[in-house]
């Protein structure tokens, strides 16, 4: 199946020059959804991890999915003020800007294997913020997992130690 094809390009958004890469139209498609899912999983499933970590808001859609499918954990990482508990936060940059990540101080044991799932990976901004919170838990990122890949934005140079699977390049 050609996922491609259930990519929506949106020109100028969230700002000007920026084409966002969307992808309601495959999560409106039961058999799109399902095949993603499906390979990712076929990709991960030879991975030894403990647990999925996937940010807001659509990291939560497929991190789910994966690790009903996997039986693994899910650890939601989210945006300053959405989480309960004590957090960790993680500063970073995006293309077209700045956010912070945070997550439950306790949600990563010392020495537990992670994968990172995110929807879009583009500049790596947002991986490598995850990974830091990762890491400042005590874990380990063994592998980072997107559907899509910007690839033109040149992500691999910022996470150039990183076990990279992306399902769709652009």
């Amino acid at each position: 199946m050609e996922l491609k094809k259930f990519i929506r390009d949106i020109p100028d958004f969230p700002e000007k020059g920026i084409i966002f890469r969307d992808i309601t139209p495959l999560l409106k498609n039961p058999e799109a959804f399902n095949f993603a899912i499906d390979q990712l999983v076929n990709k991960l499933k030879e991975i030894e991890f403990n647990t999925i970590v996937a940010p807001e808001a659509r990291g939560f859609i497929f991190g789910g999915a994966l690790a009903y499918k996997l039986g693994k954990g899910l650890v939601p990482v989210r945006k300053p003020g959405k989480l309960p508990y004590k957090v960790i936060s993680e500063k970073y940059s995006l293309e077209y800007g700045e956010a912070e990540l945070q997550m439950h101080i306790d949600a990563i044991s010392q020495g537990e294997k992670v994968i990172i799932f995110d929807d879009v990976l583009a500049t790596g901004g947002t991986a490598l913020a995850l990974k830091k919170l990762v890491e400042k838990a005590g874990g380990e990122v063994v592998s980072m997992a997107f559907l899509i890949e910007l690839t033109y934005l040149n992500p691999r140079k910022l996470l150039s130690k990183e076990n990279i699977i992306s399902l769709i390049t652009y």
